[in-house]
């Protein structure tokens, strides 16, 4: 997995955008309807999902747990389609869906922080971003009522934000080194 993931620094990076952009919309329009909100949370999930199931599947040869970017990237896609089939959910029932989505992405960055550790520096950003995906995600969990829509959307919006910034840093560090460690890190020639 870490190699997958210093040979793909694109996806950190992609994932951070994705949050950054999806945040700055739930802030800019932070009076849109909960449909309006599942969609926007539904084309977050699915995209970022997807990057993830996309990493771990081209890599899947050459990195033996590869599935934990599968894991992370299959609960983010079934978030995301639980938003879409189901746009006039509750409430109550939107919130626990981002905020389990949250807690879980969290735990799993996490976990992929500190297995990348040993190999870059900053990947302490990806605890921060992981760790707040999971206070989030815990806050929603414990408190689903005790926000409306609107604050439900700043408070996403915030969280997206925050998070993205953060993974696009990381990006950038996992980009660094792995040019500057890239001739090491490569097999042998005629290797196979």
């Amino acid at each position: 997995m870490n190699q997958t993931l210093l040979k793909s620094w694109w996806l950190l990076a992609l994932r951070g955008t994705i949050a950054i952009l999806f945040g700055a919309a739930a802030i800019v329009w932070p009076a849109m309807t909960l449909a309006a909100l599942a969609a926007l949370f539904a084309g977050f999930a699915l995209l970022a999902g997807a990057l993830w199931v996309y990493g771990a599947v081209r890599h899947r040869r050459s990195d033996e747990r590869w599935w934990v970017m599968l894991l992370l990237g299959a609960f983010s896609v079934l978030a995301g389609i639980g938003a879409m089939l189901f746009p006039a959910l509750t409430t109550v029932a939107l919130i626990l869906l981002v905020g389990a989505n949250a807690l879980v992405s969290g735990v799993l960055d996490i976990v992929l922080a500190l297995r990348m550790r040993q190999y870059i520096k900053g990947e302490l950003l990806l605890v921060l971003s992981g760790a707040a995906s999971v206070l989030f995600g815990a806050l929603v969990l414990l408190f689903p009522l005790g926000a409306g829509a609107l604050a439900l959307a700043w408070l996403v919006g915030l969280y997206a934000i925050a998070t993205g910034a953060m993974l696009l840093a990381l990006s950038f560090s996992v980009r660094s080194w792995s040019r500057l460690n890239a001739p090491r890190s490569s097999p042998p020639a005629g290797a196979a």
